[in-house]
Order: structure tokens, then sequence, then C-alpha cells
């Protein structure tokens, strides 16, 4: 870094992402994103609105704002849209979080929680899951700041049910408690319909996966109303125009076209399950991941060997340097015909291993 650079910000670990290949053609199955691309009404809106890039987009994102909602049943006004799922949790850690309120969340949790909480410079406090990584209500009850809670989890893909999100929510009257569901479409549970009941509540949600728009970048927070005028107030003082012109008309068709990302959805859940049934039958432990990805060990050979042995047949997984998970793999479920040469190229590894 160079001499300029804030004594701040010198101790600071950035978010690694997942690996972008560009020498070499691979099966991607390292960064949850979802195998199909969007739906063609989704390209051809993203091209109609680049011939009016010359004017500022939406700071209000008006009519996708209103679409997101009516499809969720919220009003218009408890929602926020924003540059990826991201940056609404970005928002959350500004706004609600400081030095007499720290965040929480969990010790195998969104890797970017703890950067947020460190570019943010606010304390927080990492709680350790289970030894079967599933997270304990009451762990969070009468939390000591706003809780963070990524439901289903990731790497573990596991979820809570609305009911212990609720308790949560409960003994915590004065703390925020944000639900990130990036992943909740494949789990069929969403939070949503508690933000009525619950003024501590914010859920954020994401583009990304069950819709195909990962590289587009959108997301968006639901709370209510004094909430979201909050994290207004804090898109309006860094970036008004967080949400672009093609973004939000991509996204507007996109939802119009919501029957093909919902096919495609259970195209996955489907998937996930008869590779999730192939790995076992390969001596592979996993947990009960309700997200677009599994989470795997084989007691016979570590991450770290199986991601090379994959890599060297033409397939990127996930495995993350951590001593709690350093021997599980995330392996992202892709196309059928995707997962079967997975489970080729595994069952020939592990021939090889015995």
């Amino acid at each position: 870094m160079s001499r300029f650079f804030s004594d701040k910000y010198r101790e600071l670990e950035p978010y690694v992402p997942g690996e972008q290949p560009r020498d070499r053609i691979l099966i991607k199955l390292n960064t949850n994103e979802n195998p199909w691309p969007p739906h063609p009404a989704v390209a051809a809106a993203a091209a109609e609105e680049a011939g009016r890039l010359h004017l500022y987009s939406d700071p209000e994102c008006t009519a996708l704002r209103e679409e997101t909602a009516a499809r969720l049943g919220v009003a218009p006004e408890e929602l926020l849209m924003t540059n990826g799922s991201d940056e609404i949790l970005n928002f959350a850690f500004m706004a609600f979080c400081d030095e007499r309120h720290p965040a929480v969340f969990a010790d195998i949790t969104y890797g970017f929680y703890s950067v947020f909480a460190r570019v943010n410079r606010v304390p927080f406090r990492r709680v350790p899951l289970r030894p079967d990584f599933s997270l304990r209500p009451e762990d969070y009850f009468h939390s000591p700041g706003p809780v963070f809670i990524a439901n289903p989890n990731a790497p573990t893909g596991l979820a809570l049910s609305v009911g212990e999100i609720r308790r949560i929510l409960e003994t915590n009257p004065e703390n925020i408690v944000v639900i990130d569901e990036a992943y909740a479409d494949f789990s069929g549970e969403t939070c949503v319909g508690l933000i009525r009941e619950f003024d501590n509540l914010l859920v954020t949600r994401t583009f990304s996966k069950s819709r195909s728009l990962a590289g587009l970048r959108l997301g968006f927070g639901v709370g209510c109303e004094a909430v979201i005028r909050d994290l207004k107030t804090i898109q309006y003082s860094t970036n008004p125009y967080n949400v672009d012109r093609i973004a939000q008309a991509a996204g507007l068709a996109c939802l119009r076209e919501d029957a093909y990302n919902e096919a495609h959805v259970r195209d996955i859940i489907r998937t996930r399950e008869k590779t999730a049934e192939g790995l076992k039958d390969l001596g592979f432990d996993m947990t009960d991941s309700r997200a677009n990805f599994l989470f795997v060990r084989h007691a016979a050979l570590p991450g770290d060997a199986l991601c090379r042995a994959l890599r060297e047949r033409g397939i990127l997984i996930r495995r993350f340097d951590s001593e709690r998970i350093g021997d599980y793999s995330r392996i992202t479920v892709g196309s059928p015909e995707q997962m079967d040469r997975l489970l080729d190229a595994v069952r020939e590894i592990v021939e090889e291993k015995q």
C-alpha cells in the first residue's frame, strides 16, 4: 500500500471474492451463481435502456421498487433498492452500529460482515455456531447490539425457521435484527411478513441468485418505514444514483418473468438433492443445505486436496481457510449436466485415493 493510505485502514483485511477465471474454460461451481441466464426479455430491456445512458437514473427506483413491493406484499415505502444486497448490508452497518452498539454475527457466516464492521470502524462480536454448524437462537437473545444473520447461512447452507427468528426479534426490542436472505428462495421461507409486527427487522434480498442477475448488481432491503428512511439517509449521503438505468430496466423485466425464474429455482432444488445423494454414496458428509450450494466433507480427502483435484479436471469449487471448516468444500449447484460431470470427477478422485 502507498505511504498515503490512512492508518485507520492499514489493518483492514478485504473480502476475497471467488475466483473468476479468464484463461480457460472451467465449470464454475465456486461462486453460487445461477447456471441459467436470465429470460431473454431481460437482455432486451437492458439493450433498450442503453440508449438513455446520457440521463441519470431514477434515485427512487420508482417502477422497480413498486413492482418488487407488490410481489412481496409490502408498501413501496417499506423497501429500498440498492447496488446488490452487499450495499444494503453496508448501509445497515453504517446506520445502526457504533461504539456503543457492536455488530453481532456468527463465527462462520458471510465473510463480508467482519469487513463491513472493520471498514466502518465499529466493534463486533462473533458468536460460535454449534459443533454441527447450526445457529443457536438463544445466543442472540438480548444482544448487546445489532444482529446480522444470514438465513440460510453461508457457507453452511443451514437455516433457522421463521419461528426461531421471531424469538430473536422478540428478545431484541432495542436492536435492529438484519436477516440476510440472499438464498431464501431456495429454502422456501422468508421473514418479510414479519416487518409489520417488528419495527426492529430488516430483511435483505438479492437478484443475484434466484433471478440470475449476479452480474447486474441489484438488491434491496425490506423493513418498516422508519428503518427504510434511516437507510435512505445513508444512500443519499453516499450515492443517490446507486442503481443505474440498465439495472432498473433489467430488474423490472426480470420480475415480470418470475415464472421463468421460479422454474429454475425448482430445478436447482431438485439437482441439489440428487447431487447430495450422489455425494453421500461416495462417502461424503454434508450439512442439510437449504441454499443453492452444498457444504461437504470427505473423511479421507481433505478439502484442499479435493479442490486441487477437481481443478485439474476443469471444475472449480470453493473452500475456506478456516480452522473449523478447512476440510469442508462449498459446491455451487449448477445445471444437471454440470453436476453429473462433478459426480463423475469426484468418483474418479475417490477411487484413486482408495
